[in-house]
Parts: C-alpha cells; sequence; structure tokens
C-alpha cells in the first residue's frame, strides 16, 4: 500500500475521532495548557521536549523555565533573523515551518487534501463568490506537527481586506486523518484571512484541530475558544486596511494544525525543488511571483 493511501488504521482512526467530544477535549486543553503552576507547567514542558526533542537553541528565551505556562512555550518567539526572508521580493515565502502536504493547481474549483480525496475551494471558504477569485488558481498545504514553531508569518506583503471564522469540527489534521477523512479541512473549525497582494488576492486559511486549545491572530486577538456551534461564518472587516509585509507575524495556533494558501490564476510558478512531504521552515522560497491573475 502507499504512503498516500488510507490504510485500515488510519480508517479506524478517522472513526473514533467522530464518536469523541472533540471541541470539549481541546478547550480543556487549552486551559490545562495555561496553568502557571511552576511544578505543572514545568512537568509539562519537559515531557514534551523529551517526547518530542524540542530543540530551543533558536528560541528567544533557551531556558524552559522562563514560559509561565505551556501556552506561552508552545507559541514561543524565535531569535531575530533566525528565518530570514529571500532576498528576491518577488518570491513567496512559506509562512510556517512544517511539512508541504500538499500543493499544485486548483483545477475547476477543486484542491487536493490527499491521494484520492480532494475538497472545493467554495467548501473551505465558505464563500462562492471569494472562491470564485481563486478558479483555476493554486494552493499550498502545510501541516505543522508538535515540534514545529507555530506561529504563523505573511508569505508576501499584503492588505488585509477581510477575514472571517468558520465553525466546524475539530478532527485531527495529521497525514493519518487527511488520508481517511473525506473533506477533513473544510470541516475543521477555521479562520480564513483574504489579502490584497500585487499579484490580486490571497487567501489564508489557519485550520483548528483537536486538541488545538486555540486559534489567534494580530489583529483580532484570540478567536478560539470558545469553538462555537453557530450555523453560519462569522464575517469581518478591518475598519482600516491592515498592512503587513513578508515575514510579519499575523498569527499562531495553541498546539499544532495546518496553514493553506490560495492565490488566483496564473500568479505563481511553484519553485521545482519541492514535493509533496518536503520539510519546510518560515522563509523558505516556495513560488516565484507572476503578473496579476485577469481574474483577481
Amino acid at each position: 500500500m502507499s504512503e498516500f493511501e488510507a490504510s485500515t488504521g488510519d480508517r479506524l482512526f478517522a472513526l473514533l475521532q467522530q464518536s469523541l467530544p472533540t471541541r470539549a477535549l481541546s478547550a480543556l486543553m487549552y486551559r490545562v495548557a495555561e496553568w502557571r503552576n511552576p511544578r505543572f507547567k514545568s512537568a509539562l514542558i519537559d515531557w514534551f521536549m523529551r517526547r518530542y526533542r524540542i530543540d530551543l537553541s533558536e528560541a528567544e528565551f533557551e531556558r524552559p523555565q522562563s514560559y509561565d505556562n505551556f501556552n506561552a512555550f508552545f507559541t514561543r518567539a524565535l531569535k531575530a533573523g533566525a528565518r530570514p526572508q529571500p532576498d528576491d521580493i518577488k518570491l513567496l515565502s512559506s509562512p510556517v515551518d512544517g511539512t508541504l502536504s500538499q500543493y499544485g493547481a486548483i483545477v475547476e474549483g477543486a484542491l487536493i487534501q490527499a491521494k484520492g480525496r480532494d475538497y472545493t475551494a467554495a467548501e473551505l471558504l465558505a464563500d462562492d463568490d471569494l472562491a470564485a477569485r481563486f478558479w483555476d488558481g493554486s494552493f499550498c498545504t502545510i501541516y505543522l506537527a508538535p515540534n514545529n514553531y507555530h506561529r504563523v508569518h505573511m508569505p508576501c506583503a499584503g492588505v488585509l481586506r477581510r477575514w472571517s471564522y468558520i465553525p466546524g469540527r475539530l478532527f485531527s489534521v495529521n497525514p493519518s486523518t487527511a488520508r481517511a477523512l473525506p473533506k477533513l479541512f473544510a470541516r475543521n473549525e477555521r479562520m480564513v484571512a483574504c489579502f490584497d497582494t500585487d499579484f490580486g488576492p490571497l487567501a489564508l486559511v489557519m485550520v483548528g484541530a483537536m486538541i488545538v486549545g486555540g486559534i489567534e491572530t494580530v489583529w483580532g486577538g484570540r478567536i478560539t475558544p470558545p469553538h462555537r456551534r453557530q450555523p453560519e461564518p462569522l464575517v469581518y472587516e478591518p475598519m482600516q486596511p491592515l498592512s503587513l509585509q513578508r515575514g510579519d507575524e499575523l498569527g499562531r495556533f495553541h498546539l499544532g494544525s495546518t496553514v493553506i494558501l490560495l492565490a488566483p490564476a496564473a500568479a505563481l510558478q511553484w519553485l521545482p525543488q519541492w514535493t509533496a512531504g518536503a520539510g519546510l521552515r518560515l522563509g523558505d522560497a516556495l513560488a516565484a511571483v507572476s503578473a496579476p491573475s485577469s481574474r483577481a
């Protein structure tokens, strides 16, 4: 069996998740990660560092004792200059550390989730008009594992025009679940930010997941928890346009998840060195920026 096909174990894990109270578990984990009891938070951080082989040499604070709680440790900042951006301003850079799960063309509105599974931009963005701007465009999906740096940065300069919170489930987004569970990223809770850029619109989606206790942005603060159940997305437009430069922080995950980028037709040319499954670091050059799409 190919590593890109769902195994029996993958399917059983997906089935188990559908029976779990994932919102309650995630909210509980967020509260646990906020505890400031010195013995508890130190024990949790020490265990996590051993389990996932965390190296703090690039972190702003290298001593585990410097963090007030587990969330502060998990969302730790990097030293200045630890993730330089490409010299060429016409390159789109990776917004996170992680694994390039999938990337390529948006074919007739559809994005690849895993082998034999796809979903539509309209389902992901919960907005048909917005999705139409990315028809025949391109996308990439980056998975953040527990050992990765968990702040999200701008892949290019842009102006925030709108953002939305889309309620949903909180399934795991690890590769096993992505192989087994249809339309995973379009079913999970998520935040969608839409930017105006030199090549047209750019959508950046922060996907929530099981045990991901929180998503926050630099413009809206904490978005989750609470993990809401209302039927419709909440859509916001900033009172004043917010300009961010490539490399600026735009948000962070409290525990790991996935980031998806969508660009319009003819806007990007993916660089040839990347393949699905490749490891990425924040600031790695992902694609060359082309002229603005006529659909933008």
